[in-house]
């Protein structure tokens, strides 16, 4: 465990945000990240994982702690399930593919998804019918007050709409060290029908589909839609999918009939965020060397050089623009610091 002093952060954020971190510190096991959280003399400290949730905005003064705890292996198998246990710092998509290599179906959906597997509870990612809860079964975290692990099960992760516990009165107080995961082994349950993924398979030629035509397809349709932050920084969808009343819905239908709606209970409906960013003219547009993705209002880019300022700029402009148009608040889905 080496502790570094004035270190570039561009390269753990997948904005590509020139932010300086004054310590950086990585963590490639649970016993450094106890020795880590027991230096008194960096009372004020960070966690980063894959950085592809985040925008910087400022240099940092904290102890940046970068989780790097890798591994991969089966815990149990029957004979049609098998669980799964991944630590925190594997790569997230590197995982799926590790899991459809072995004919391990149940994350096929979330393939391409970026980040880290410890950052996965935490946002309960999702994408095309299937959220992480559905495989999950528990993850192991570590108390940063007490530098205890403890264990949590899908009821005490309270998993909402890309939320769970640790977005909401755990914040801050554990780090996920690893999550298992309860996969098929055969007859899988494939999701097909949501968004493109059925016509995207028919233009593969693809009759009856296995969990490796499903991941290839939303690899496809992701790649078409959202830039590789590798070549444009990124952190895929910038804010979350409001959610709204029947009522409220029900006025705005009457002024923009073809408003996409979704149905989530009697009285709540999900509106693509989006679908509004659309509308109000943000998409494709260029800020110099930032602005809206040409083919995802959902994703603000930075096209070199950007700064998080201006990014954050960006992005409380198109919340009070929708909030002026549409009477809709957006919530930011990445975290700004």
């Amino acid at each position: 465990m080496q502790i570094h002093q004035n270190i570039s952060l561009k390269p753990y954020n997948t904005f590509g945000i020139d932010v300086k971190a004054k310590h950086f510190v990585s963590a490639s096991s649970v016993n450094d990240l106890k020795d880590i959280l027991n230096l008194k003399e960096y009372p004020n400290k960070l966690i980063l994982g894959g950085g592809s949730n985040l925008l910087l905005t400022k240099d940092q003064d904290a102890l940046i702690i970068h989780i790097n705890l890798k591994g991969i292996k089966t815990i149990s198998e029957g004979d049609n399930h098998v669980l799964v246990c991944a630590n925190a710092g594997e790569n997230w998509h590197d995982f799926v593919l590790w899991c459809l290599e072995r004919g391990f179906g149940g994350v096929e959906n979330l393939s391409l998804i970026p980040g880290k597997v410890g950052a996965a509870p935490i946002q309960n990612i999702g994408a095309y019918g299937v959220e992480l809860k559905d495989v999950f079964v528990s993850c192991d975290a570590l108390s940063i007050e007490t530098n205890t692990l403890k264990s949590f099960d899908r009821d005490d992760c309270n998993f909402g709409y890309r939320s769970s516990i640790f977005k909401t009165h755990a914040k801050g107080k554990y780090i996920i060290t690893s999550v298992t995961f309860r996969l098929s082994k055969k007859h899988h349950e494939l999701h097909t029908d949501y968004g493109a993924i059925a016509s995207r398979l028919d233009k593969m030629d693809i009759k009856e589909p296995s969990i490796s035509a499903v991941s290839n397809a939303v690899i496809a349709i992701r790649k078409s839609k959202l830039p590789d932050p590798r070549d444009i920084g990124n952190s895929g969808s910038f804010f979350k999918n409001p959610v709204i009343t029947k009522t409220h819905c029900e006025r705005l239908l009457r002024a923009f009939k073809d408003m996409p709606h979704y149905p989530l209970s009697d009285d709540q409906v999900k509106i693509p965020a989006g679908w509004l960013i659309e509308q109000a003219g943000f998409k494709g547009k260029h800020f110099g060397s930032y602005g809206v993705h040409k083919n995802q209002a959902l994703v603000l880019v930075n096209y070199g050089g950007a700064k998080g300022e201006d990014l954050f700029r960006l992005s409380k402009l198109i919340q009070k623009t929708i909030k002026r148009l549409y009477g809709i608040s957006l919530e930011a889905e990445v975290n700004i610091l």
